[in-house]
């Protein structure tokens, strides 16, 4: 349609150019109406721009984003991992023997998943973390403190009465 316009556009403009504007009461309303396009044209032309640049930096922005969380993705497992395995050696180090693991709710989409604990002392077979007392519920959670530490080690910490939690039995692990 807007070819088709531009064409009766442009003859009319030949023509009354020929004419010299001398034309009759109906060509004043023909030519308010070939103003007024040229100036919707001129308007749509430049949205029409914008448009297309808003698109191609949507497109380039979702390709960064895609790229962000692949990288997030990567490094995620990566330090997962580490901490993971990390977390089983001091858990063995701490109680003696015993297992721990974290695992994710979620192993296909890693950036959502949850994250479940599970450790189970020597000796013992662990359903829910909340059977331990609590003193190795803490020792539990000052293993995976440590494992985070080992992965991204901080220059100093403060662990202000970590023991507070522990009980008795637990203070000299």
């Amino acid at each position: 349609m807007i070819n088709s316009l531009d064409k009766i556009y442009n003859n009319l403009k030949r023509y009354s150019e020929i004419k010299n504007y001398k034309l009759c009461k109906n060509f004043q309303e023909i030519k308010a109406f070939i103003e007024e396009y040229a100036e919707t044209k001129e308007r749509y032309d430049y949205i029409k721009v914008q448009l297309d640049d808003l698109e191609a930096s949507k497109r380039e922005l979702e390709g960064i984003i895609r790229e962000i969380e692949e990288d997030m993705r990567r490094m995620f497992t990566e330090a997962f991992t580490k901490i993971n395995k990390n977390f089983g050696d001091v858990f063995r180090e701490l109680f003696g023997g015993g297992t721990a693991e974290l695992t994710l709710t979620d192993p296909e989409d890693v950036l959502t998943s949850g994250i479940e604990i599970s450790a189970a002392p020597p000796g013992k077979t662990i359903k829910s973390l909340s059977l331990l007392s609590g003193g190795e519920q803490a020792v539990i959670a000052i293993a995976l403190l440590f494992a985070l530490v080992r992965v991204n080690p901080s220059p100093f910490c403060i662990f202000d009465e970590i023991e507070a939690a522990l009980d008795e039995v637990n203070v000299a692990r």
